[in-house]
């Protein structure tokens, strides 16, 4: 039983290994957040008790920035973590660690806890920022690195947070009717910025707005100049940049309980050393009706039904995907959420079983409640023709209930970096 077990857990790194892939290959020129070491595995970055907030707090408020991961392991290791302020465009700033820190560049991860009742030992660690010792004290992007002690410049995994001083106001819409004329995919943002006792210097050049759509980095736009300004409000609006492919609602499935199958999952069963479950089986969207769906745009959630500590609790499981459609000869096929991190690479990308009629990926997550799409991507050496591809699975429906971000930077000639003045999230709905 002990060597059953034993050999299953071996086949369960296996295949974190692969999916995780090795970790000297993506550093490199990587600022994302993003896991290093196979070992290592379901990074989270939260506001603290926030769950729908993206991972932003409040510049000397006593809002906490959590950081939380597990590592495949029996024991636990000796952690570290270190901060790197970052500009807008995620490059680090030129502050040095004394002008944008309290205390020492280091701090020991010293939070953790094993797993229990799990048929997956692990080890969870958890992050608070700011801590004792080890508090930001400028706004802006940050950058955390975590890494072994015995080796500081190898990093194990890293993530990206915020911190805002609420500096001016930031106000906006969703609207399904665009400047692209007869719309059925696109969906365009309005914004106004209120600057009202805080002198922005040149409002056209000293300011930075960037917007993401669902929290995707890949999303990202960014511009500079209000289309007019009305006193003390920057007025944005009929800007290009503020138009978003709309996407669709998430997929969804849950898996608190290995017992029965979950909201999404066709079946469940035990095999080797853990359980596996099967989500039911995809289908394109693109030609479909607009469904809609209250979803957690993007994110996922750790829970097990009968944990009191799902963070501990919850166990992995290897999750099949299908995804029913005919192959695309020049397009790769990616699964996209929260838990991947924004990435599109081996680790997450769909192969095609030509018996089947489909594509697969199988991947071990911790139990939860899972939001995923599908997105498509031109292989390398193809021709990028026409619109963008992304959506050519998921298709892209003006009614979807997207979240956008809004982050607003300010930048004055002799500034040594970007600071983050104001914030927003706003949603169609």
């Amino acid at each position: 039983m002990a060597c059953n077990r034993l050999n299953g857990k071996i086949i369960l790194l296996i295949a974190i290994i692969a999916f995780c892939g090795k970790g000297s290959a993506i550093q490199e020129d990587n600022t994302h957040t993003d896991i290093f070491e196979p070992s290592f595995h379901t990074l989270k970055i939260e506001k603290e008790g926030d769950f729908m907030s993206p991972p932003i707090i409040s510049l000397g408020s006593n809002e906490k920035i959590i950081i939380s991961f597990d590592e495949i392991a029996e024991d636990n290791r000796y952690l570290s973590a270190r901060l790197i302020h970052c500009n807008s465009d995620w490059l680090p700033s030129k502050l040095i660690e004394s002008e944008y820190l309290q205390g020492f560049n280091t701090v020991d991860i010293d939070d953790f806890a094993y797993s229990t009742n799990t048929f997956i030992h692990y080890v969870n660690y958890r992050l608070e920022i700011p801590s004792e010792g080890f508090a930001p004290t400028v706004s802006g992007n940050y950058l955390v690195q975590i890494y072994d002690r015995d080796a500081p410049e190898e990093i194990l995994l890293q993530a990206r947070f915020r911190i805002v001083e609420e500096k001016v106001g930031v106000t906006g819409e969703v609207s399904t009717r665009t400047d692209r004329g007869v719309n059925d995919r696109w969906q365009q943002l309005s914004l106004k910025i209120n600057t009202e006792g805080f002198d922005v210097g040149n409002p056209y050049q000293d300011l930075k707005v960037i917007v993401t759509q669902n929290n995707r980095e890949s999303t990202s736009k960014e511009f500079q100049t209000p289309m007019r300004i009305s006193g003390a409000q920057l007025i944005y609006e009929h800007l290009p940049e503020l138009i978003f492919s709309a996407s669709n609602e998430y997929r969804r499935f849950e898996m608190t309980s290995v017992l029965f199958p979950g909201m999404g999952v066709d079946s469940v069963k035990y095999g080797e050393s853990n359980y596996h479950i099967w989500v039911k089986p995809d289908f394109p969207r693109l030609d479909s009706n607009y469904e809609y769906d209250r979803t957690q745009h993007g994110r996922y959630l750790i829970k097990e039904y009968n944990a009191t500590d799902s963070s501990i609790g919850a166990d992995y499981v290897t999750v099949h995907f299908f995804l029913d459609t005919p192959e695309l000869q020049d397009m790769n096929i990616y699964l996209d959420g929260e838990v991947t991190h924004d990435r599109y690479d081996t680790r997450n990308l769909l192969n095609y079983n030509g018996e089947k009629g489909g594509y697969e990926l199988t991947v071990p997550l911790k139990q939860g409640a899972y939001n995923y799409q599908y997105v498509a991507k031109r292989k390398e050496g193809e021709k990028k023709t026409g619109e963008s591809t992304e959506s050519i699975i998921e298709g892209d429906k003006y009614e979807t209930d997207n979240e956008y971000n809004v982050y607003v930077y300010s930048h004055r000639p002799g500034d040594r970096f970007d600071s983050l003045i104001g914030y927003a999230t706003i949603t169609l709905r």
